[in-house]
């Protein structure tokens, strides 16, 4: 029964890892397209770097793990420069004008919010009933649920999917990549031992014993670290084994509320960073507003508020 049980997982595992490699691909395609998009541009100065940067990305996506790993680190690098320098820009793009788009949202109203209503349902629904296909997996197949909808509601043409596509995809730029490095770096400050570090620091400021302290403490560490990374799981697993075990989970403290609480006092850091690319950057380029910080100034108040809370209520909460 029990080898049963293994081979019957170990399937699952692979059925997953089959479907993650073939939304990797999907993705590399994307960045091809993008780089052609470069290239497509006779006017634009950074053409050529700029689709070199989108084809390296593709190759990481596509072949990353069939190559060395040290290729991989070359070709990190050569982003690394290729953004550093300047070179990475954005190619002219056919948009519709200000009144097609007026007099589609006119003729669509709210009708538009049914796709991301979709999308966030089916990925709830494939996460916790569709196992098989692993959780890991939610999101792209929800994506594509999705975007048989919009097709649905909208009448437009499948074309479409790939022309707005790469147009988004290069408005938004590098930055759009910045969520997986650093989530890659919380993983490594974790390997090297950075929460050790931490918390042998910590030991110098927080009185034995103080559970208040030891609460504000590790929700200021986590807001500040995940503002730092711009990824509170990131943040997470750090400061957690630095902090919130030794100086919370050990004296006492739920374990389930103080992970529970902890990562989203990490959340209220991310609407203060623009390191949190995808939630304060992406958006700000996307709508092209004037101030591309100003999504984080709105959010600033709020942030800070709601950590406050989270101290509260952990001090409250965590130690009954």
């Amino acid at each position: 029964m029990d080898s049963v049980l293994k081979l019957s997982e170990i399937a699952t595992w692979g059925m997953s890892k089959i479907v993650a490699e073939i939304f990797f691909i999907i993705i590399g395609i994307v960045f091809i397209l993008v780089g052609l998009k470069a290239l497509a541009d006779k006017q634009f100065a950074n053409r050529n770097t700029s689709a070199l940067f989108w084809f390296v990305v593709a190759f990481t996506f596509i072949a990353g793990p069939y190559v060395p790993k040290f290729i991989t680190g070359v070709c990190v690098v050569l982003m690394a420069i290729l953004t550093a320098i300047g070179k990475v820009g954005q190619s002219a793009s056919d948009v519709p004008t200000a009144e097609e788009t007026r007099a589609n949202a006119n003729r669509l109203g709210n009708k538009i919010f049914i796709a991301p209503l979709v999308l966030a349902l089916s990925a709830w629904i494939i996460a916790t009933v569709w196992k098989k296909l692993g959780a890991n997996n939610a999101v792209g197949l929800s994506a594509i649920i999705a975007l048989i909808v919009v097709f649905g509601v909208t009448g437009s043409k499948k074309e479409y999917a790939i022309k707005d596509g790469t147009r988004l995809m290069d408005n938004i730029g590098p930055v759009g990549l910045l969520p997986q490095v650093l989530a890659a770096l919380g993983a490594l400050f974790t390997a090297a031992g950075v929460g050790d570090v931490i918390a042998k620091g910590i030991e110098m400021v927080i009185p034995h014993n103080n559970r208040l302290i030891a609460v504000i403490v590790y929700c200021l560490a986590m807001a500040i670290f995940t503002a730092i990374m711009g990824n509170g799981f990131a943040a997470f697993s750090v400061i957690t084994v630095g902090i919130g075990i030794p100086f919370l989970i050990n004296q006492g403290a739920n374990p389930l509320v103080v992970g529970a609480m902890g990562l989203t006092a990490g959340y209220c850091g991310t609407l203060m960073t623009p390191m949190a690319a995808n939630f304060n950057i992406m958006p700000a380029a996307l709508l092209e507003t004037k101030n591309k910080y100003g999504i984080i100034k709105m959010q600033l108040p709020y942030s800070i508020a709601m950590l406050i809370a989270h101290i509260i209520l952990m001090y409250i909460c965590a130690f009954r």
